[in-house]
């Protein structure tokens, strides 16, 4: 034994021997760091997962929808499937925690980690895969009270619609509008990171949903949007650009103008969009960004249901002249039966319309969506 140096106890030469043992152990780290990312086929396998827990916990009487995120290629366009956003509308709230624990053990099942945020009454699990997210899940309880009839004896009373402006940019400022319990239009920019989401949510908590379409301004000063309706453009070019803008906003049941100055102001623009809009079965808040719009009576005279915005809540975004513009938006829907009031989701605007509401709706005025006051 002694005489055979360079030998192991088996007849394995040292150094073939040292080879092996590097091979093996390269071979399991390989098999460590190699899976750091999941098939196509495996997230959906989770996704379908995740949607049968939401049904046998509701006794299949969940309301889901899957949006899948796209990863972009370097071209700009849509690349291969990153993570999955699935909304989950549960009939009963207390049913949350049992769909948690559902979720935990699908996480756990496919060596998953799992984070939970709340807010809002929106509960959202992320599933990470090696810390890359794989799937965001946004549980919403609708709240009843969100759009209460109007009862027979109150036909008559006065209608107020509330809209709010260009959601998309800040989750927080979407939060707490969509805390405020009673009926609000929220109106969602296009092609923003949380455009769909916010849209989504808003719907499933029972909020009312616009499109903020972008609109070309008046002035060389003016903001450009990067996608806009633009004066000029044909009726093709309006619908194939309105159909994009849709794509990004789910559920939206009108459309009013974001900015739109010098838009609004063009008769050739307004009837190229009206059509698009009526073939939807869209309606239009002229938002009246100019005093020389055509957008209202362009939608009336098309066929296309309209109203006109009356009141801006937050030109100053001061609480008490805010309160004063909910105070004039009131009275006009008191004098002319019903009335538009657009405000943006500024912390002054969202606790002035809490603590306003209630106290108008003491008074009598009815708080609607923007399609009850529409014609």
């Amino acid at each position: 034994m002694n005489s055979q140096r360079g030998r192991s106890l088996a007849g394995v030469p040292v150094a073939f021997a040292a080879l092996l043992v590097f091979v093996a152990l390269a071979a399991i780290l390989f098999c460590g760091c190699a899976k750091k990312t999941i098939s196509k086929s495996e997230l959906r396998a989770i996704t379908a997962d995740v949607v049968s827990a939401a049904q046998n916990v509701a006794g299949h009487k969940s309301e889901i929808t899957i949006r899948p995120e796209l990863q972009p290629s370097k071209s700009g366009a849509a690349g291969k499937l990153a993570a999955d956003d699935i909304y989950i509308s549960l009939p009963d709230a207390s049913e949350s925690s049992a769909l948690a624990q559902a979720l935990g053990a699908i996480a756990r099942r496919h060596k998953l980690s799992l984070a939970q945020t709340t807010s809002a009454g929106v509960v959202r699990f992320d599933f990470a895969f090696h810390g890359v997210r794989t799937h965001t899940i946004h549980v919403v309880a609708p709240l009843a009270a969100r759009s209460p009839a109007i009862p027979l004896q109150g036909r008559g009373a006065p209608r107020l619609a509330i809209i709010i402006d260009d959601l998309g940019y800040d989750r927080s400022a979407a939060d707490a509008l969509l805390a405020l319990p009673f009926p609000l239009t929220v109106s969602v920019l296009p092609h923003l990171p949380l455009s769909a989401e916010v849209a989504e949510e808003a719907f499933r908590r029972g909020d009312q949903v616009l499109l903020h379409a972008p609109m070309e301004s008046e002035g060389e000063t003016a903001r450009t949007e990067e996608i806009e309706l633009r004066v000029g453009m044909n009726a093709q070019e309006v619908e194939a650009t309105l159909a994009g803008m849709l794509e990004t906003v789910p559920h939206a049941a009108g459309v009013n103008n974001h900015q739109g100055s010098r838009a609004t102001a063009d008769p050739a623009l307004m009837e190229a969009l009206m059509p698009a809009l009526r073939a939807r079965d869209l309606f239009f808040i002229d938002s009246r960004t100019l005093a020389s719009t055509v957008a209202y009576e362009t939608a009336e005279r098309m066929g296309v249901r309209a109203a006109s915005r009356k009141v801006f809540l937050d030109d100053t975004a001061e609480r008490g002249a805010i309160v004063s513009q909910i105070e004039l938006a009131a009275r006009d829907a008191t004098r002319d039966g019903h009335a538009v009031a657009i405000g943006h989701p500024h912390p002054a605007t969202i606790a002035a319309l809490a603590e306003e509401i209630p106290r108008l709706e003491a008074r009598g005025i009815h708080f609607v969506f923007a399609s009850d006051v529409v014609r």
